[in-house]
């Protein structure tokens, strides 16, 4: 029998509900087709935003949503996608796909659809292809409501009151396709471009994202941070976070791999190189110490997930791939991940949301799915916004001879709702596990629990919809400050203690 032990009574720090945020970008049939069809369309929609995705994604607790991109962001200019949508500007859209991009989706779009998720604002801004003035600009159009020429032309586009942007980034993945920089060029650069990213309402201050580093490059965070904070005493809240990108490839960034076909030495290889995520926080958080001992800078996660090889006969540029209980496993330890280095991680964004690689959310014309993945986001919503807890769990090493894992894997939160919230994955394929979880000092007076389970291929498609659905809970015993129950193999569940 393992034993999970949790401590009520010691907090360990807030989980940002922002860390179970989403990303969306110009790419494939993300925003075209999955979240935008337009006021004409057939397929029910409001204001353009097809009803089934967005009720589905508010069910969830969407958060916070980023956009355009992802390397599309560098080569955006805002003003191509505002104004009558028969006149906005044509183009290739070279990153993904080679179609053409016709911006009827643009900065209107996307904020009527973060208003209809009733979600959060992160926007990422041009730092490879732009120009200072460009994003200021587009700063001043969204959230200036004096007079102005910018908040002219908003008011003329058919939106006289401002937004609120709660996140901007100041550029995307610099060290690469937003620029193939190096990190103090970009360092540099970042200072000079959030001098005007302009916080125009007191109250409402813009959330200012710096880009952080690719996977392991530990050399990029210590160069941009020794950068930008030379002389940082004479800015004030010139930098609130730092972005990390890391995808799980299970046989490497050339080959990827499938998403339906692997074998058990593949599951665990791909669990193996998700948990790679605890030590690059780890490490990339050790060097931000250095600069901010008091953590006042977040690390922004804002692109992770599965990463493989397209489905065949899908364009290779639109990253379409399907969905699987081994997605599902790779959701649930990121998550526990990020909740557990609450304290540092204020942000992280699953990419992406709706038809490109770990979505949530699949559609085919009119017809939506949900994935294994959305379901796992469903199980952990009530860690938004809660106080994680001091937690551990007995764990041994289960795998092949090359790639091992932890069999188990948690983390554990005092939600608003006054219960403690235990989500724990079981990461073997094929062996059930008995737990006995105790509370310290704390006596559960009720448990109730949902889990999502099926063996290691199961996937929703188009004609089985539901194959893989989360399933109620009840085989838990309690006793005091003390509760027993086995947790299938190849399995996410989320318990909710009343105490």
């Amino acid at each position: 029998m393992a034993r999970l032990y949790v401590n009520p009574k010691c907090p360990k720090g807030h989980i940002n509900p922002e860390v179970q945020g989403h990303f969306s970008e110009h790419l494939g049939r993300c925003i075209y087709e999955g979240i935008y069809v337009g006021e004409n369309s057939e397929i029910p929609n409001t204001n353009g935003m097809r009803n089934d995705v967005v009720e589905a994604l508010k069910e969830s607790r969407v958060p916070v949503l980023r956009w355009p991109g992802g390397c599309f962001a560098d080569e955006y200019h805002w003003m191509d996608g505002i104004g009558p949508r028969e006149n906005r500007k044509k183009m290739i859209n070279t990153h993904w796909g080679g179609v053409v991009e016709d911006n009827s989706f643009g900065t209107h779009e996307f904020m009527e659809l973060c208003r209809q998720l009733g979600c959060k604002t992160y926007v990422n801004g041009n730092v490879g292809s732009g120009t200072v003035r460009e994003m200021s600009e587009w700063v001043e159009y969204m959230t200036f409501d004096g007079v102005s020429p910018m908040a002219d032309l908003r008011a003329r586009n058919g939106h006289p009151e401002s937004w609120k942007v709660d996140y901007f980034g100041v550029g995307n993945e610099n060290w690469g396709c937003g620029g193939n920089m190096t990190p103090e060029y970009y360092g540099n650069l970042y200072r000079r471009y959030q001098t005007y990213v302009r916080n125009y309402k007191q109250g409402q201050e813009i959330f200012k994202i710096c880009c952080g580093p690719n996977v392991d490059d530990y050399h990029w965070t210590e160069g941009v941070l020794k950068t930008t904070h030379d002389h940082a005493e004479q800015f004030h809240g010139f930098m609130n976070g730092l972005s990390l990108h890391y995808y799980t490839h299970p046989e490497g960034w050339e080959i990827k791999g499938s998403a339906l076909d692997f074998d058990e030495e593949v599951w665990y290889k791909t669990l193996n190189k998700t948990l790679f995520m605890e030590e690059l926080i780890r490490r990339h958080g050790a060097i931000m110490d250095q600069y901010d001992p008091e953590k006042k800078i977040g690390m922004i996660v804002d692109e992770w997930g599965t990463w493989y090889t397209c489905e065949p006969g899908t364009n290779p540029g639109f990253l379409y791939q399907q969905n699987t209980m081994r997605d599902a496993l790779v959701a649930g330890i990121n998550l526990n991940i990020f909740n557990k280095h609450c304290d540092r991680v204020k942000m992280a964004n699953l990419a992406q949301i709706v038809n490109v690689l770990q979505a949530v959310i699949l559609t085919d014309g009119e017809r939506m799915i949900k994935t294994p993945t959305y379901h796992v986001f469903d199980l952990y919503k009530e860690h938004q916004d809660a106080e994680l807890l001091d937690s551990s769990i007995e764990t041994e090493e289960i795998g092949t001879d090359a790639w091992k894992v932890p069999n188990l894997q948690e983390s554990v939160s005092l939600g608003r709702d006054g219960r403690i919230h235990v989500t724990l994955n079981n990461l073997s394929v094929e062996k059930d596990y008995e737990i006995e979880a105790v509370f310290a000092g704390t006596e559960i007076r009720a448990a109730e629990g949902r889990i999502l389970t099926n063996e290691m291929h199961a996937h929703n498609t188009f004609e089985k919809p539901d194959l893989v659905h989360p399933e109620s809970f009840d085989r838990v015993k309690v006793n005091g400050d003390k509760i027993v129950f086995t947790i299938p193999a190849c399995s996410v569940l989320h318990l909710a203690l009343d105490i």
